[in-house]
């Protein structure tokens, strides 16, 4: 299940997992003008991890997620 908020900065996309045997916190994407930010409550220490990508780093990632194994730069395969 997942939500989507348009904010006056930010478009807010939270992931909530499922109901499962082990149940993972929520996690809630921030996409602002300039960046992305994930972010997971952390209960054993009791505070949010935040991570920021760049909108390079997102598009890649997506396309990681169709893509095998590999290295690749722009879609290709990169050589080694």
């Amino acid at each position: 299940m997942f939500t989507i908020e348009h904010e006056f900065d930010a478009t807010v996309i939270t992931l909530v997992d499922d109901p499962a045997g082990h149940r993972q916190e929520d996690v809630t994407i921030n996409a602002f003008e300039d960046c992305v930010t994930v972010e997971q409550f952390d209960p054993r220490t009791e505070r949010p991890h935040k991570i920021t990508l760049s909108f390079a780093q997102v598009a890649d990632l997506a396309a990681a997620l169709d893509l095998p194994e590999g290295a690749y730069k722009l879609g290709r395969p990169v050589k080694r």
